[in-house]
This record gives structure tokens, C-alpha cells and sequence, in this order.
């Protein structure tokens, strides 16, 4: 068995594999105070430390021949965020207690495998892919080949999952927003549009940002033509992406990639696409385990 632990900003995760089977998979969210955006990272480790704690007494530690840990969110020089180290201490001290061996991948080269495998793309990794990283803190688009991840593009100002958060907040909406902003937009009653300002690979979201705050439109409204908006910027840029690159396969990961209407969108406007499953697009140990693995 090969175990995986991911400390993100707002998800405290602990997976464990065996021949390429998920046999264990939790998660317990952090508890961000309402009407917030956020946590800080001195209060998110304090939970991850007390989460870790309470989920390893539910995994069974017998025949594990690996632990691996989220040690960082990107594989460049730099990358840091004191979560992670949360994951770090805690993989070592199993690893070494256990005499098994011990790895570290960045959060989202996990987010990456669990993607390939949930969709069901693990022989992608024999040539180079696109790869749209799409979370809360990130978003990225990557040209994958194997172990090797480039940053070809990305937004200029804020994430998607940035955007959908500080509108939602500012709609009234709990931390994080994006299952609400999901919901309410199911409920639109006419289509309505915002700004996409897209330039070769690279987004900027921060227009949209604006014109959504001081929209006099209905909560639902709003909160459809925000993901509208995402959609169309991620498919101009991946479209620009296939043809600059030569490069057809794309895998949509991160958790705003588990939005429906993002999904139905781009699913009519790039071809090749691929998305990770609803449940390993949203932070997850379960890559991290399979990486460690060496599946």
C-alpha cells in the first residue's frame, strides 16, 4: 500500500493505493469564518496539524512501502507555502516510523496524476499534453511531457477560483463560492455577459472582477455569466494553445474544473479535452499516492 498526504490552503487530505486502487480517500476542509476569503497560513497549519492527526487513526498503516507528501504548489524555483510543511512533517514521521520509503511531489503534480488517472489518460504521459490547472490559487496552462511540466501560460492578475470567490463573497455567498456560484447559476433567468480579455496564452481576469461588483443584475444572473466568462477565456487560450503547440490531448484539473457549466462549455469549443472526475478535481491526496507508487 502506498500512502499520500496533501495539505493545501483549504483541504487537509491522507490517500492510500494499492495496484492502482483508491483503498482509502479522506478529506476534511478547513473552517474559514464567514463572510472571510480566506485563512491565514499560521491558522491553516494549526488544522492541518490537528486534522492529520484525527484521519491517520482511520487508515490502516500495515503493509505500507511508501509515504509521499505535497511538499510545495509548483515544481519551479521558489515555490513555497508554509500548509505544506504541515503534510511534510507529518509524511516524515510516518515514513520513518514505518522504515518505508518516503517522496515529495509538488501539489500540482498530484493534482496532474489524479486528473490522468480519473479520466482515464495515464498513456498520455508517453508524449506532450496541455494541461489546465484551475483552483483557487492557480491558474496555469501547462505543456506536460512525462515529468516534465512548463508554465506556457496563465492569468495576469487573479485565478478563476480568485474570481468566483471574491463575487461570491461579495454577493453573499460562503468561502469558498464555487458550489454556490454553481448552483445559483443553474437558476438564471436571462444570459447575460462579461468582459474576456484574452492575449495569446495568457488571461486577465480583474475587468470581469470589476464589472461583476457593480452589476444591478439578480444574484443567478451574475453568478452564470461569471462562469460563462471563465469558460470562454480558458477556451480561447487552450485553442491558441493546441495550435502553437501542435498539441491536440488536454486534461482540465484543479477544482474549479469540477464546474459544470465550465465544463459543458469547453467540452463544445476544444476538441481532445479530457477532465478530471468531479471528486479528484478538488485538492486530493489520491495523486500525490499514486505518484508514490510510481504507477
Amino acid at each position: 500500500m502506498h500512502i499520500g498526504i496533501d495539505t493545501s490552503c483549504y483541504t487537509t487530505s491522507v490517500a492510500a493505493v494499492s495496484d492502482g486502487k483508491i483503498v482509502f480517500d479522506e478529506r476534511v476542509m478547513l473552517k474559514v469564518p464567514k463572510g472571510s476569503r480566506g485563512l491565514r497560513q499560521s491558522d491553516a497549519v494549526f488544522m492541518h496539524t490537528r486534522n492529520l492527526a484525527d484521519i491517520f487513526e482511520k487508515v490502516s498503516l500495515e503493509n505500507v512501502k511508501s509515504v509521499s507528501v505535497s511538499s510545495r504548489p509548483r515544481n519551479v524555483e521558489g515555490s513555497y507555502m508554509p500548509v505544506f510543511m504541515s503534510g511534510v512533517s507529518a509524511g516524515k514521521v510516518a515514513a520513518a516510523a514505518l522504515g518505508c520509503k518516503y517522496s515529495e511531489f509538488s501539489h500540482q503534480q498530484g493534482h496532474i496524476m489524479a486528473g490522468l488517472y480519473s479520466a482515464d489518460c495515464l498513456n498520455w504521459r508517453r508524449k506532450p499534453y496541455l494541461a489546465m490547472h484551475i483552483s483557487g490559487g492557480t491558474t496555469e496552462l501547462l505543456l506536460v511531457y512525462g515529468d516534465k511540466i512548463d508554465i506556457v501560460g496563465k492569468t495576469l492578475d487573479i485565478s478563476a477560483g480568485q474570481l468566483i470567490d471574491r463575487v461570491g463573497v461579495h454577493l453573499g455567498m460562503e468561502f469558498p463560492c464555487g458550489m454556490h456560484m454553481q448552483e445559483a447559476a443553474k437558476e438564471r433567468t436571462k444570459d447575460i455577459s462579461l468582459p474576456v480579455s484574452v492575449k495569446g496564452l495568457d488571461i486577465n481576469f480583474s475587468g470581469a472582477e470589476t464589472q461583476a461588483m457593480k452589476m444591478s443584475e439578480s444574484l443567478e444572473n451574475i453568478a452564470s455569466a461569471l462562469l460563462g466568462c471563465i469558460g470562454e477565456s480558458l477556451a480561447k487560450v487552450l485553442q491558441n494553445a493546441q495550435r502553437k503547440f501542435d498539441v491536440e490531448n488536454v486534461l482540465m484539473v484543479g477544482g474549479v474544473a469540477a464546474n459544470l457549466q465550465i465544463r459543458k462549455l469547453l467540452s463544445k469549443k476544444v476538441k481532445g479535452i479530457s477532465f478530471a472526475s468531479e471528486k479528484l478535481s478538488s485538492d486530493n491526496a489520491v495523486g500525490i499516492a499514486l505518484l508514490g507508487s510510481g504507477i
